[in-house]
């Protein structure tokens, strides 16, 4: 789909196609034709060349300035200054959910340190303390405060999961349980006295350790984002959704204290900021409806320029198969449908949707940050891909697409097999290793040490931390690191950089000796019309004449 497309174009006016002894079916099929067929077939090569010629050729050719590469310049510059823009107040987003959540977790857990992996308590006073700490704190620090409701604070929910039955006696190694799980909940307002009498004096609330699982803390905090008034924002309303969890699942003696957060972002009911104007609000507005607008005309460029594609396809291959008796090979007709104007056209599709979502977001009518980053984020990716477009028409800066282009089907072959094998290491590390080594707790963290561990990355840590396990685990680590490393690192890899390098090579001998002609290629080489000859200005002045008198595929 993406092609080089001037390239025999290029050719066909240096070098004319040999016949004497070729089978080619264009440039050998010498049959009588009557003077109408070969006007027709004259003209069709000239379209067909007209078709793949260079922005720079077809201006040659017609006159025609190259609007859509100006356009896309332009819809460059302005969709990366949007994305700029918008990522700024994106990342103040993050960074206050992020700051707070480190705040919740220094103000509710009790003599909490950032360098705490594992923050847990071990006994029952320290558990009774620590959620009667939780309850006790007021808030006195920050633009935050407690959901109210009719100007009550809503209480906060502490609940807790057990077994319906459990009796357990690990010195007589005895034990009867029912594995149903129950939830017991209880409603307590976070600024009301509470004593330290344990938790049963004024709650009601009595934790049976025995049968616990978990004990949860729920509670609701709202803030106000204000820093983003020193750049010209409305701030937006947040609230914080808080759970801090006792993990008890494991009964081992030790219980596992978590905080979590769950923020929802919405419009203030209520603001008011000194010395605004809407001039600032007004004009970022603005700047988006030029990127939208810009945007629109180039999807209908593009879309109108795969769509004359698609009837000069169908206009060639009937042709072939009406003079020639031939069909035309799927590669060819895909010549015609310019992966780079697809391209294109999805990316001016998410960049619209982006812009109308980011003006809803800066008039506080919506608050999906997330959403909007990903299509301004993804659709920026693709608008800068889709300059090298414009280098396909000078061969050394167009060899990178070029070899991607033709070691693509040979990498995947190959990235099937070696995928295969990297499961199997995934797998065999997650239920071996993950009992004894972080790295390899969960299924997604041991492909994520492997890949590190190809990289060079994580290859002594991962040593040092089993060195002291049960020695067959300790012996598997060693088969599994020592054989993974050099499969990856030496074979696969290397495996991997030589189909590239194989297909760098042939690409740099094909731009040297030149490639070998498809007959699509062919076809149209044997058209000897420069662009400046003016027989392109002539069709396209029939081409329009035409159109005026009767529908045609020739008007598209």
């Amino acid at each position: 789909m993406f092609r080089l497309d001037s390239e025999f174009v290029q050719m066909s006016e240096k070098e004319p196609l040999m016949c004497n002894g070729s089978k080619n079916l264009f440039a050998c099929h010498r049959t009588a034709k009557s003077d109408v067929d070969i006007k027709i077939e004259e003209d069709l090569r000239r379209k067909l060349k007209y078709f793949f010629m260079s922005p720079c050729q077809k201006y040659r050719a017609r006159g025609r300035k190259p609007w859509k590469l100006m356009l896309q310049i332009f819809k460059i510059a302005i969709i990366t200054i949007q994305l700029v823009s918008f990522g700024l107040s994106n990342e103040m987003m993050v960074t206050f959910k992020e700051e707070n959540l480190i705040a919740f977790k220094h103000f509710f857990l009790k003599n909490y340190r950032d360098s705490d992996t594992d923050y847990a308590v071990y006994t029952r006073h320290e558990v009774h303390d620590h959620i009667q700490y939780i309850i006790k704190r007021n808030l006195t620090v920050g633009n935050h405060a407690f959901e109210k409701i009719d100007g009550m604070f809503t209480p906060l929910s502490l609940c807790q999961d057990f077994y319906r039955h459990a009796n357990i006696s690990p010195a007589n190694e005895t034990f009867d349980i029912d594995p149903h799980v129950e939830t017991e909940c209880i409603s307590i307002y976070p600024i009301s006295p509470y004593k330290n009498d344990g938790l049963a004096n004024d709650t009601n609330f009595t934790l049976d350790f025995q049968r616990l699982l978990a004990v949860n803390i729920y509670l609701k905090i709202k803030a106000i984002n204000l820093q983003t008034v020193r750049h010209q924002e409305l701030p937006d309303c947040y609230d914080f959704n808080i759970n801090i969890m006792f993990d008890n699942q494991a009964h081992s003696g030790q219980i596992k204290i978590s905080l979590s957060s769950d923020v929802n972002i919405k419009v203030c009911k209520d603001w008011n900021v000194s010395d605004s104007t809407d001039n600032h609000f007004l004009l970022i507005v603005l700047f988006d409806c030029v990127a939208i607008c810009a945007c629109l005309l180039s999807l209908v460029l593009c879309t109108r320029s795969v769509y004359t594609g698609i009837l000069l396809q169908f206009e060639y291959t009937t042709h072939v198969s009406i003079q020639h008796g031939k069909t035309v090979c799927r590669s060819e007709r895909m010549e015609f449908i310019n992966g780079w104007y697809i391209l294109i056209i999805i990316s001016d599709t998410l960049t619209i949707a982006g812009s109308v979502l980011k003006i809803c977001i800066q008039s506080k009518e919506l608050t999906n940050y997330d959403v909007c980053s990903i299509l301004l984020g993804f659709s920026t990716m693709l608008v800068w891909i889709g300059v090298m477009r414009y280098l396909s028409f000078f061969q050394k800066y167009y060899i990178l697409i070029l070899t991607l282009r033709a070691a693509l089907p040979n990498v995947i072959r190959f990235s099937i097999c070696a995928i295969m094998i990297y499961l199997s290491y995934c797998f065999g590390g997650w239920i071996v290793l993950g009992p004894h080594h972080e790295n390899f707790r969960t299924f997604n963290m041991a492909a994520d040490c492997l890949f590190s561990m190809i990289n060079g990355d994580e290859i002594y840590s991962t040593f040092t931390k089993l060195r002291d396990r049960n020695y067959l685990v300790w012996v598997f680590s060693r088969m599994y690191v020592y054989s993974f490393i050099p499969l990856f690192t030496y074979m696969v890899l290397s495996l991997f950089i030589a189909l590239i390098t194989d297909t760098y090579e042939t690409i740099k001998n094909y731009q040297k000796d030149g490639a070998p002609f498809s007959e699509l290629q062919a076809f149209i080489a044997e058209c000897r019309d420069s662009p400046d000859s003016g027989k392109y200005i002539m069709d396209e002045e029939a081409s329009t004449s035409g159109c005026l008198c009767a529908p045609c595929v020739y008007c598209a």
